[in-house]
This record gives C-alpha cells, sequence and structure tokens, in this order.
C-alpha cells in the first residue's frame, strides 16, 4: 500500500549522510549544501497508480512521477542520471538508482508514525527521519 506513505513529510534527524554522499560520488560544496538542507517530502498517487515525491528544500527542489515495478529515467538532486525503479517490498518502498554501473538502495518505511529513509550504498548506510507535517 503506496498510501501510508502519502503525505506531506518533514526531515527531523539525519545520521551518517555525509558519508553516504561520499560514497555515491557527491562531491564537497554539494555534499555541505545537501547536509544543511532540511527538505519536505511530499508524496501523493494518483487514480490511476501514479506516484510523484517531491523533496523541496531551500537548496533545491526536485520531483519524480512513477509507477511501482516500471523502470524510468531520474536526475538526482545531485545531477546524477539513473535508471530508477520503485518496488513496493514487506510494506517498504524500495528505490533503487543504477548508473555508472553502480547502484543504491533507498528504503522508504513508515515506522510508528515517522516516515524513515535507509539510504545503501555498499557498505555505508544513512537513515534519514520524516515525521508527518500537520
Amino acid at each position: 500500500m503506496v498510501e501510508q506513505f502519502v503525505g506531506n513529510w518533514k526531515l527531523t534527524a539525519s545520521e551518517n549522510f555525509d558519508d553516504y554522499m561520499k560514497a555515491i560520488g557527491v562531491g564537497f560544496a554539494t555534499r555541505q549544501m545537501g547536509n544543511m538542507a532540511k527538505p519536505n517530502l511530499v508524496i501523493s498517487v494518483d487514480d490511476s497508480g501514479l506516484v510523484t515525491m517531491k523533496s523541496q528544500s531551500t537548496f533545491k527542489t526536485t520531483e519524480i512521477k512513477f509507477k511501482l515495478n516500471e523502470e524510468f529515467d531520474e536526475t538526482t538532486a545531485d545531477d546524477r542520471k539513473t535508471k530508477t525503479i520503485v518496488t513496493l517490498e514487506n510494506g517498504k518502498l524500495v528505490q533503487k538508482q543504477t548508473w555508472d554501473g553502480k547502484t543504491t538502495t533507498l528504503e522508504r518505511e513508515i515506522l510508528e508514525g515517522k516516515l524513515t529513509a535507509k539510504c545503501v550504498m555498499d557498505d555505508v548506510v544513512a537513515v534519514r527521519t520524516y515525521e508527518k507535517d500537520s
């Protein structure tokens, strides 16, 4: 059920994100911005099952639209051009990005009413926690 993810979420905690950005190849200046940004995540889904995920911060706003299990082209906030597929596995929204022979996975799930995003690149894991914006 994608519906549980729908809403406006604000970032409240971020662990190890700098190391994760380093692992995926983000340069120093962009990481500085990325570490300071406190993005809001806005997730919606329409009647046809098209999911829109928008990340808004003072630094940058990015938006992706996708259907589950269908690969699409994504340009990430740090300007990577990736082939991305999003699946629903055990209640988690799993976003897999592939570029230049590399792969990273972002697992989003709802735990105790909060949305956690686990960002995994090789053996580096970052966890970002969002709370629903009332």
